[in-house]
């Protein structure tokens, strides 16, 4: 299976600890890679195979305090 390229849009992000926290949230869900979070775009990045997991990351960052979309 391909890996997808997956960008969130993630609002609520401030500083250095948000996107820390973002990235934190994203590299504990198992199935995703190639994470990063961009802080003055204000979206996080990952590679997976598996379109379940966006939905998950997706309700992951959100429940950690930040409004997270597909884009």
């Amino acid at each position: 299976m391909n890996n997808n390229k997956v960008s969130l849009n993630v609002e609520g992000m401030s500083c250095g600890h948000c996107s820390g926290m973002v990235q934190k949230t994203l590299e504990g869900i198992e199935g995703l890679s190639n994470i990063s979070v961009d802080l003055d775009g204000k979206k996080a990045y990952f590679e997976t195979a598996d379109d379940n997991l966006i939905e998950k990351a997706v309700k992951q960052v959100t429940e950690a305090g930040y409004k997270a979309s597909k884009e």
